[in-house]
């Protein structure tokens, strides 16, 4: 029965927070205004789940300047985690094109000027990295989820190479975000959100090199091993094992794969 009014309060802060920012952010142009609206989405979101964070290096990151956060994906409750644990910075996501048709849901998204990409059209997700780029000339930091969806294990998956791109054509450090702990309160695949904590460790900014695909790999290598670094001790080797493995895929590889 609890549990029933957990479920019912977490749908209609999330139903109420989607009509405000529909409402709202038809008027303003960059979602600067109508991001409040999602901070007080998020932080009732974590309160009613039972949600504490512990977050780690804020200190080594300037409010005051825009960043790409690249960070692990192991639940849907990153989202909120991530808005609550970078209290200084404008956030948008670059996400894929298919939550835009998600009914209210979707709307909001794209109310709230998140940044959409087509997968599966290379030139779309050209255009995309280039909204990215407006979007952050606006004081927007963006957030990229290097492995395209959520991991079922904790362990990282192989990094695609759109947000490497962004960095290198803008010129803008990377940051990388290590989570540890969201996957276990909320695991791929299921609804129920459990009580717990989650760390949040931010790693120093990551000097972007120029956009030749070597030094896009090169910077992929670095942001995975910092993270993988940063992850818990048991997902940590597997993952630093991973950096190794995933370093001569693409080598062999090369610009195979598309570029989000």
């Amino acid at each position: 029965m609890l549990y029933g009014l957990k479920l019912v309060a977490l749908g209609a802060v999330t139903l109420l927070a989607s009509l405000l920012t529909v409402s709202f952010g038809l008027f303003d142009p960059y979602g600067k205004h109508v991001y409040c609206i999602k901070r007080l989405w998020s932080w009732l979101i974590l309160t009613i789940g039972g949600v504490s964070l512990r977050v780690n290096g804020l200190d080594l990151i300037d409010p005051k300047r825009q960043y790409i956060f690249m960070v692990n994906h192991q639940s849907n409750l990153d989202i909120p985690v991530l808005i609550q644990s970078l209290p200084g910075f404008q956030l948008r996501w670059l996400t894929k094109k298919e939550l835009l048709w998600i009914p209210l849901f979707g709307w909001a998204l794209w109310a709230a000027k998140e940044i959409f990409v087509d997968r599966a059209d290379r030139n779309d997700a050209l255009r995309s990295l280039n909204k990215a780029k407006a979007r952050m000339a606006g004081g927007i930091s963006v957030v990229i989820f290097p492995e395209g969806t959520r991991s079922s294990d904790g362990r990282l998956l192989p990094f695609k190479r759109g947000g490497f791109l962004l960095a290198a054509r803008t010129q803008t450090a990377i940051v990388p975000v290590a989570i540890n702990g969201s996957g276990n309160i909320l695991p791929k695949g299921d609804w129920r959100l459990r009580r717990g904590v989650v760390e949040v460790t931010v790693s120093p900014p990551v000097a972007a090199a120029d956009h030749r695909s070597a030094s896009s790999r090169t910077l992929s290598a670095q942001v995975r091993e910092r993270i993988a670094a940063d992850l818990a001790p048991i997902e940590g080797e597997a993952n630093r094992q991973g950096c190794a493995e995933q370093a001569v895929a693409e080598e062999r590889s090369s610009c195979a794969r598309g570029p989000i």
